[in-house]
């Protein structure tokens, strides 16, 4: 038997006999009572996705989780394709089962993939992930008059961000992939 608290992102609970993969989890700890965890757990049979609430005094019985390490091949509208970086096989996971992670996705990032008696059901991305920015608009004299100012660019894999305003086309930027945020400038 497990602690809720134990729970983490890929993590399988079996509840009544069903499958679930933890999608996302909080840890809440209240000023008065007892701490919790909400979770949002996706059925590894059904898809069905539901919030779940479990109190920390609560026992879970986990299911093991091999975590095999991935490299990002390409995506369409409803699978993302992977390559087993050992055996060099490709693996397949429906869009659903990435989720919001499937923006930060560039060709060869490594990933780890959880998977269950050889089925995947998750993607853990790097932290930090460095992209190169594809079009950047110029620094415009006198914007940085106000402070911390930043602008919109477009990195390799399509996706857009804010900058600091001194970010030029064709650097590279590292984001933090749980906020999709700018960390800092590459230096080659």
């Amino acid at each position: 038997m497990a602690s809720p608290n134990e729970i983490k992102k890929g993590t399988i609970v079996n509840l009544d006999g069903n499958l679930w993969v933890a999608v996302d989890f909080q840890r809440v700890s209240p000023g008065k009572g007892s701490s919790f965890v909400r979770t949002k757990l996706k059925n590894i049979q059904t898809g069905k996705v539901q919030d779940q609430v479990f109190k920390s005094a609560e026992n879970l019985t986990f299911e093991d989780v091999v975590f095999k390490n991935m490299q990002y091949l390409y995506h369409d509208d409803s699978l993302v394709t992977l390559m087993d970086s050992v055996s060099y096989e490709q693996v397949e996971i429906p869009v659903d089962t990435v989720g919001e992670d499937v923006k930060f996705l560039k060709e060869g990032l490594d990933v780890k993939v959880a998977t269950h008696n050889d089925v995947p059901l998750a993607l853990e991305l790097p932290r930090k992930i460095t992209y190169k920015i594809a079009s950047a608009p110029p620094a415009v004299k006198g914007d940085t008059a106000s402070g911390n100012v930043t602008k919109e660019v477009e990195l390799e894999n399509g996706l857009k961000v804010q900058v600091p305003i001194f970010i030029k086309e064709g650097e590279k930027v590292v984001l933090n992939s749980e906020t999709g945020e700018y960390v800092e400038r590459v230096n080659d």
